[in-house]
């Protein structure tokens, strides 16, 4: 068995990241539409890299890595992390992404992030947490609105890209807003 069922949800669940994936993360990580959103467009990932962070991350400062593993089939479509975490605050910071084309806009990410925010909330007892969006990824801004979370706050022109700057949204959600 290549993933194991931490956190069960209705079409998918997610799964401790697996070594084995370090090919996967590496094309999607270099894959200019998956990265542009992400504000990592300019970074280049290599295989080495990414096989190194895989078997790393289990002890990486403070954080929670998963992969979003489909049901049908065991398929790996994405990453899903709270990161940051802060047990004196109760807060977080949560990251996501799906890597292929084809399965963005199935609401796999609104389902991976609730599941993730109930893990949040109801696990590791978080009372906030935040993410970062670029302003111009409008489908990630309607999917992190429609799970809950609200914009708190804006840096402009924070991120630059293609010959131009990008607004950074800020969003949170606190454990008394969520509903899962």
């Amino acid at each position: 068995m290549k993933y194991f069922e931490k956190i069960p949800g209705e079409r998918l669940f997610l799964s401790p990241r697996n070594p084995d994936d370090a090919e996967t993360y590496t094309k999607w990580l270099n894959d200019p539409a998956v990265t542009v959103s992400l504000g990592g467009y300019a970074q280049i990932h290599s295989l080495d890299a990414a096989r190194k962070h895989l078997e790393d991350d289990a002890t990486r400062c403070n954080a929670h890595w998963y992969s979003i593993v489909l049901r049908e089939g065991e398929r790996l479509v994405g990453n899903i992390n709270l990161g940051r975490i802060n047990q004196i605050s109760r807060n977080a910071e949560l990251g996501v992404f799906i890597g292929e084309q084809a399965d963005r806009g199935c609401g796999y990410g609104a389902e991976a992030v609730r599941l993730m925010l109930g893990y949040g909330f109801n696990t590791l007892n978080l009372h906030n947490i935040q993410l970062q969006v670029l302003a111009d990824n409008a489908q990630a801004i309607a999917c992190y609105e429609k799970v809950g979370f609200r914009e708190y706050g804006r840096r402009r022109e924070a991120e630059f890209r293609e010959g131009g700057y990008v607004d950074m949204v800020h969003m949170d959600i606190l454990a008394s807003e969520f509903t899962p």
